[in-house]
């Protein structure tokens, strides 16, 4: 499929998501954002894809919404959704991907950019990169669930001083917040990649499927809920494939042959 502002590709078992305006620091418009959707939902029914990687092309990776953008008032502006479905929101197809999605921000990252690889399951960063929540600095409030996703993912006084200050952090702090894992700025998505693939070929496709469904449900579970679902998907694992290759692959010290049944 080919894509406007973003660039589409497979490599190995992963597909690499590029936002590609680099002259524009990636910055975020309404074409990206229907041809985002529409390259996750290719990867998605893509049985040869076991993982995603969402970057930018140049030195950013998503500097927000673009500002001549908005200047001109041709910002594609939704209505508030009628709905509480997670899957529902306007970045929820992020959210209800099947496979691991990894954010690979190799630079600067503000607003929308930020909220992309918070929906991710995965975020890597390169030293030196800048990121930013600026949005009580443009009259804004957190958008898109951002004051929701950051507490459960750097704890409650992190996410309040970068949403409430709106200050720009490097790489190497975000990694310190537990925001990203930090890498190299030379040799970065390379490096990145490395991680991505060996997810992709020693894993079980659907076992991790269960499992990012796992994590996102355990967010609103007691932990006695959460134990008694993942009993009962214990037991449904006995019986597949997968299992059956898992142990048998680990037995015969050989790599797996997973199938995804």
């Amino acid at each position: 499929m080919d894509f406007a502002e973003l660039q589409y590709a497979v490599v190995g078992r992963a597909a690499v998501l590029t936002i590609n305006r680099p002259e524009r620091l990636n910055a975020w418009t309404a074409t990206l954002e229907a041809e985002l959707r529409s390259a996750i939902r290719q990867a998605n029914q893509d049985d040869g894809v076991r993982c995603a990687v969402l970057t930018g092309a140049g030195r950013a990776f998503c500097a927000g919404m673009d500002m001549q953008v908005l200047r001109a008032g041709q910002t594609n502006t939704r209505a508030p959704g009628v709905s509480d479905e997670d899957a529902a929101q306007r970045y929820g197809y992020l959210w209800d991907f099947d496979k691991p999605l990894v954010a690979a921000i190799n630079g600067a990252t503000a607003g929308v950019g930020l909220c992309l690889a918070l929906y991710c399951d995965l975020r890597y960063v390169a030293a030196g990169a800048k990121i930013t929540a600026p949005y009580a600095r443009r009259g804004l409030v957190a958008e898109h669930g951002t004051a929701w996703l950051l507490p459960r993912l750097i704890g409650p006084m992190h996410a309040a001083d970068l949403l409430l200050s709106g200050r720009t952090i490097l790489g190497e702090e975000a990694e310190r917040m537990g925001l990203a894992n930090l890498l190299p700025a030379e040799g970065f998505l390379n490096a990145v990649m490395q991680r991505v693939q060996e997810i992709a070929t020693a894993t079980s496709p659907r076992s991790i499927r269960i499992i990012k469904h796992q994590l996102r449900q355990a967010r609103y579970q007691t932990l006695g809920q959460a134990t008694r679902s993942a009993d009962l998907e214990i037991a449904a694992c006995r019986h597949t494939e997968d299992f059956k290759e898992g142990v048998q692959h680990f037995l015969e010290k050989r790599s797996p042959q997973f199938t995804g049944r």
